[in-house]
């Protein structure tokens, strides 16, 4: 912009809300567009005054007074733009030159760092850095809180624009019309501590968890480009009391999504059930899950009954697969699931409602099971790991760590077989090379792969590592 020499640069619009006004002390406004834009150029100045040398024609003070700090106020007070959480210690460190604790990981810090290092190299003056962010201008609207639609103006505003998640969009929707204390301490007790339970990638995250809180709720599977317009529409008939009561359901559930799909679990034994159904790539069962486990915390269900059921889960789930039964079906099977359960015999509902599914929601036989699963090319399944991991640590008081094996096949995949092996196959080891080359019994786990190679059968078994000192 400066070296184009021009005279100005729109920077956009800024929509806020003033709060009340107070007969002393610091007019505040709420901020509901242009955060990001203000919290940059924020850091850029912070990084120019940082960046200061003793010949520089500006001072520390000026950049402090007229942008960062109200120069006679104490306490907030004292900051001209406040974020929220950890994002405001920082921004406040920062201004007031505070130390930060090494490897603190802060997309702040990361900008005012490259803002500093772009300074640093010299490519505009100090003074025709501070006088071009003078050349910036912005449209200020300020709503009136009880007047004004802020959330409809959010939403026209992010529609032109980068748009947001639909947790971004969602929370500004519950927490917008409220009052400015009632929205602080509902943001800091309870959303903001259900965004830490998703780590670092919040918004993609947070948006599946609607969608299958959503599912849950309605018993249907809402497009995922259209949860915050399903979620309005769900919350007008939704059974809460108050917006309170709503955003602790979310953070009930929350935590049990969090628990159970980011593994977060305590209970080492549910934790184990959790890491089956994440090996075994079962989102589509989580909406049911979820509700399912809610119940068993509510003491609907017994801790074993909640085990019973996650067991039954998971057979349907890997017996369907074996027996190569399309899985297209099971997001509606399971996103309607809970319309059947009778809560007052709960467990056995579960099980009747297995039982009864037939055609292409079928829960497959034993005899139709092991059918499928002594002839199915398990090793080109996307499941073979799970299968054979619990395979050998089944009823084993030492389990093995399948990450340190490798799948060997007993008879070897090189279609040009030895010798010694086709007196063992026999006349006809043709056919049964190619029929049982990728199924169950020829497959197993060793830590010798590389040393067994294509040797024949006999070797194998006796070798060091090899499969008579595996099962001994």
């Amino acid at each position: 912009m400066y070296k184009e020499n021009r005279i100005s640069h729109f920077l956009g619009s800024i929509v806020c809300i003033a709060e009340k006004t107070a007969p002393t002390g610091v007019q505040k406004y709420m901020v509901i567009d242009g955060q990001q834009r203000l919290t940059t150029l924020t850091l850029v100045l912070i990084a120019l005054r940082d960046s200061l040398t003793p010949d520089s024609n500006i001072s520390e003070e000026k950049i402090n007074v007229s942008f960062l700090t109200n120069q006679f106020e104490t306490g907030d007070d004292k900051y001209k733009l406040l974020l929220t959480d950890e994002d405001k210690n920082i921004l406040i460190s920062l201004i007031d030159k505070r130390p930060i604790p090494e490897k603190t990981e802060s997309r702040l810090l990361e900008a005012y760092n490259y803002f500093k290092t772009q300074i640093s190299k010299d490519m505009i003056s100090h003074s025709d850095l501070f006088e071009s962010t003078g050349k910036l201008l912005t449209v200020i609207i300020t709503l009136e809180r009880g007047q004004d639609d802020p959330q409809a103006i959010f939403e026209s505003l992010n529609s032109t624009g980068k748009a947001l998640s639909s947790s971004d969009l969602i929370r500004n929707y519950i927490l917008m019309g409220l009052e400015n204390d009632r929205q602080i301490s509902l943001y800091n007790t309870i959303w903001r501590p259900m965004e830490k339970l998703f780590g670092h990638n919040i918004d993609e995250l947070m948006d599946w968890f609607i969608r299958d809180y959503l599912t849950m709720k309605l018993s249907r599977i809402p497009k995922i480009d259209h949860i915050y317009d399903e979620f309005k529409s769900w919350t007008i008939n939704a059974p809460f009391a108050s917006i309170e009561e709503l955003v602790h359901d979310l953070f009930d559930f929350a935590s049990i999504y969090t628990n159970l799909v980011l593994l977060k679990e305590t209970d080492l034994n549910l934790l184990a059930y959790y890491k089956q159904i994440k090996e075994l790539h079962m989102d589509v069962i989580t909406p049911f899950l979820m509700q399912v486990i809610y119940d068993q915390k509510k003491n609907l269900i017994t801790y074993e009954e909640l085990i019973e059921i996650l067991k039954l889960s998971i057979s349907y789930v890997l017996r369907r697969s074996i027996c190569e039964i399309p899985t297209n079906s099971m997001n509606k099977t399971f996103a309607t699931f809970m319309n059947g359960v009778d809560k007052k015999d709960y467990l056995n509902s579960v099980k009747a409602i297995y039982v009864l599914k037939d055609s292409y929601r079928e829960f497959p036989s034993d005899k139709k099971f092991i059918e499928a699963f002594v002839s199915k090319e398990l090793y080109k399944a996307r499941n073979r790991n799970y299968v054979l991991e619990r395979l050998e640590n089944y009823d084993n008081k030492s389990p093995i760590i399948i990450d340190n094996l490798t799948i060997e096949h007993i008879m070897p995949q090189n279609s040009n077989l030895s010798s010694e092996w086709i007196d063992v196959l026999g006349s006809d080891y043709e056919r049964v090379h190619d029929e049982y080359l990728h199924t169950i019994g020829n497959l197993t786990l060793t830590g010798y792969n590389s040393e067994m190679s294509d040797k024949p059968f006999i070797d194998k078994l006796n070798m060091k590592g090899g499969f008579k000192e595996t099962c001994a």
